[in-house]
């Protein structure tokens, strides 16, 4: 079939024509005499997940005239491509009926080739509109796999985090995140929260190991007035902080051990009583837990509760440092080139394929939070459109290889496996180019690789 359409006209003899002529051409048309019964089957189709392709849509009616119709109900009409028609056509009619939504204006009478072909354009404006939505959703499902929250990736270990951390966003569960510094685990903690159904509450975040341990249990939990020296009057803790919301608990792994028993404790019951106190207080707090510590390490160490652990480690996600997702470093200095271009008014728009090359060699012992610095830095010194080798840091710049070869050997600072094979592959295919003078089809017969195979891995390795 043409289409769905509804055509909405006070006159008996319109509706009767344009029903006969439209049902020849393939479309199935149903009419409404008033706008009263048009909003009636527009809702009702609607609600039947089957709204009209097409609403043929008459100027003056009685009671309410079509452009008001289609003012007033412009939410309700918006899924169907709406043509005005009009006895009484003027320049100003039809600005204004497309200004409110509609796709075109046909003045009667009208010929019957005029109709069809308007139908016929109308047709092929909503197909092109329905295919730009198609694409937009296709490449809005293609982005949320590279992006949760404020982080982007595009390792598949980074990828199965980010589905871990929406499940866990849809449930009240405690969630401990393990990492090195800068790898990224508050903003795990922050996406979690925002994704859940606490998103619109606060979220609390308190560093375990800034705060005195003499203070702890009254940050933690509050106090009363007069409750120890210096307490002058009632304070709520972080705990009632984040009523309803989310508590954030960073390194976790420095609590003291006397603190353990009283979060352990917090956590079970869901009650909190501040110092001083002699009633418990209920909180609906969600908790959510990060270290760069061992926990295992330490529960055997005797550093950290056995219990608390167990109560801590619902639902654990553990975030790779960066020299181990190696394949994420472009994508995220492209995501810090455009926040910086923002926040600092610049236009660094891309990075030289030699400071590329120097990033993606330094292990990164600061992680996603030191490429970020240097990326910020770089951008402040850069004087054209592209970040160079030397606006980066001397800790970039001057970060020993990870990689070299002596006596044909090779030589990884490092235990991953993985990245030693990427590195170990891309020093083989620098020394064959240099050995065949840049011939990469010489270069594939040495490396004994196809030569498309050696074109993807120079793409994959930023060689030229």
């Amino acid at each position: 079939m043409a289409g769905k359409i509804l055509i909405i006209d006070d006159e008996k003899n319109m509706r009767h024509m344009l029903t006969i002529l439209l049902t020849k051409e393939g479309y199935t048309a149903e009419t409404a005499a008033s706008g009263e019964r048009a909003i009636e089957m527009v809702a009702a189709a609607l609600k039947g997940d089957c709204p009209y392709d097409f609403i043929l849509l008459d100027v003056k009616m009685p009671g309410v005239d079509g452009i008001s119709l289609l003012r007033e109900n412009r939410g309700l009409f918006s899924p169907s491509t709406v043509i005005m028609m009009s006895a009484y056509g003027s320049i100003d009619t039809a600005v204004s009926a497309m200004r409110h939504g509609a796709f075109d204006f046909i003045a009667k009478p009208f010929k019957t080739d005029e109709m069809i072909l308007l139908l016929s354009r109308a047709g092929e404006h909503r197909a092109l509109k329905d295919e730009n939505l198609l694409l937009k959703n296709q490449l809005g499902e293609i982005e949320a796999q590279f992006r949760f929250s404020n982080m982007v990736a595009k390792s598949n270990a980074m990828k199965e985090i980010f589905v871990i951390a929406r499940k866990a966003a849809r449930y009240t569960i405690t969630v401990l995140i393990v990492g090195g510094s800068g790898t990224g685990k508050e903003l795990v903690a922050r996406g979690i929260h925002a994704e859940s159904d606490r998103g619109d509450k606060s979220m609390v975040t308190v560093n375990c190991g800034g705060i005195p341990e003499a203070l702890m249990e009254s940050e933690f939990f509050g106090h009363k007035r007069g409750a120890f020296t210096g307490a002058i009057c009632d304070k709520r803790g972080l705990f009632e902080e984040a009523n309803g919301g989310t508590l954030f608990l960073d390194e976790i792994g420095e609590l003291p051990p006397p603190m353990q028993v009283k979060l352990l404790r917090a956590l079970q019951e869901g009650e909190v009583r501040p110092v001083g106190a002699v009633r418990t207080r209920t909180v609906d707090v969600r908790v959510i837990a990060a270290t760069s510590r061992n926990l295992v390490e330490e529960v055997a160490q005797g550093r950290f509760r056995e219990d608390l652990y167990f109560r801590l480690n619902v639902l654990t996600i553990t975030l790779p440092p960066l020299f181990q997702r190696q394949e994420d470093i472009p994508i995220l200095c492209d995501h810090f080139l455009r926040k910086f271009n923002r926040t600092l008014g610049s236009r660094v728009t891309s990075i030289s394929p030699k400071a590329m090359q120097l990033l993606l060699d330094c292990p990164w012992p600061g992680n996603v939070r030191e490429l970020e610095n240097a990326i910020e830095r770089s951008v402040v010194l850069s004087d054209g459109d592209r970040v160079e080798a030397e606006s980066l840091p001397p800790a970039v710049t001057g970060c020993p290889h990870q990689r070299s070869l002596k006596d044909g050997g090779f030589v990884f600072e490092g235990f991953s496996l993985k990245v030693a094979m990427r590195h170990l592959e891309r020093v083989m295919i620098e020394r064959a180019l240099k050995k065949t003078e840049g011939n990469r089809t010489h270069a594939s017969k040495l490396l004994e690789i196809s030569h498309p195979s050696l074109l993807s891995k120079m793409k994959q390795y930023h060689l030229s």
